[in-house]
């Protein structure tokens, strides 16, 4: 029965208006000693075959590509990057590619392609994806993220997020504190935020897992005015500076006030600076089955590597810097 009213749920929402937004802008410091080894540059992980034969970047607009048109997917991306995404991107329309002037954070990116977003379609439903993480099961990613649109379609002010259940009680992620269901006709899967935890001391996740907390995975769903809402609530000062160079969007001069308006910003951490700040805005997915990892930092991506059968000769002493990790890739066992 169960099944039955989410799939009903599921199958009466419109794709009309249906956007995917690719976070590729970040540096990706933490994974340079293994990016090193595999490039022999210091290519940004999005940029590099950390895993496969396909570089991060292009895994993720694959993943995402069975969600959302092609021309309704947009990558942010940062100009000093160019040398590396170069190549990846030239089959690609100039106008799904919204090109930084430098890497500010999270929350200056998100924002710049949400006001250029809400120019496009302003009844746009987007959902943003980071594109450097991995997930085993593409699958029930695709089936999470169908269930996260259609959620936040029927809750139009409400932004969703993806949670997933936690195999350890890792310090580095961010942690989500499911509160009450969100009621009929959402899934149960559904709950609102609670609290959010930003990397916890190692007792604190110990209790945060136990009491059925989720890893924040960064992944996001909803209208364009929920986010620009949420912005508005807790940074207003960074939505000024934007606001102010709206009339330059999509014309000649939008390039010079963009990069006027970037150096004179700090940078500004998304998840920290508003999600943390208005859990009372948010709900959360408990995603299941999706075997997500973030590859930000070398231990987490050699421990992909093991578990899809490629064997690593060396291990990874974080603080140690390149000679603290070696990795040789062979054949899968």
């Amino acid at each position: 029965m169960q099944t039955e009213s989410r799939d009903q749920f599921i199958g009466s929402i419109s794709h009309s208006h249906r956007w995917g937004l690719i976070l590729a802008g970040g540096d990706g410091k933490r994974l340079l000693p293994l990016t090193r080894r595999i490039a022999g540059d210091d290519r940004p992980n999005q940029f590099c075959a950390v895993l496969d034969n396909e570089t991060l970047l292009h895994q993720t607009q694959r993943r995402v590509s069975r969600l959302v048109q092609p021309w309704r997917t947009l990558l942010v991306l940062t100009s000093q990057h160019e040398p590396f995404f170069a190549d990846e991107v030239a089959g690609l329309p100039s106008s799904r590619l919204l090109i930084q002037p430098s890497n500010q954070g999270t929350a200056p990116a998100i924002l710049y392609s949400l006001m250029r977003l809400r120019e496009m379609d302003p009844k746009a439903l987007v959902a943003f994806f980071p594109s450097d993480h991995h997930f085993s099961d593409d699958e029930a990613f695709v089936g999470h993220i169908d269930s996260a649109y259609a959620v936040a379609a029927s809750q139009s002010d409400v932004v969703i997020l993806l949670g997933i259940p936690p195999e350890t009680p890792e310090v580095e992620y961010g942690w989500i504190e499911p509160g009450v269901p969100l009621g009929h006709p959402v899934p149960e899967s559904v709950t609102r935020v609670s609290r959010f935890w930003e990397k916890p001391s190692g007792t604190l996740a110990s209790q945060l897992m136990e009491r059925g907390c989720l890893w924040n995975s960064f992944v996001m769903v909803g209208y364009v005015h929920a986010f620009l809402n949420l912005v508005r609530r807790t940074l207003p000062s960074l939505l000024g500076v934007f606001e102010a160079i709206r009339r330059s969007l999509f014309t000649a001069y939008e390039k010079a006030a963009v990069w006027d308006l970037y150096s004179g910003i700090r940078s500004t951490n998304f998840s920290q600076h508003v999600l943390s700040a208005q859990p009372n805005s948010l709900a959360v997915l408990r995603a299941t089955g999706l075997g997500w990892s973030d590859l930000g930092e070398p231990g987490r991506a050699l421990s992909v590597l093991e578990r899809k059968g490629v064997q690593t000769e060396w291990g990874y002493t974080p603080g140690c810097g390149d000679e603290g990790m070696l990795v040789r890739k062979t054949a899968a066992g």
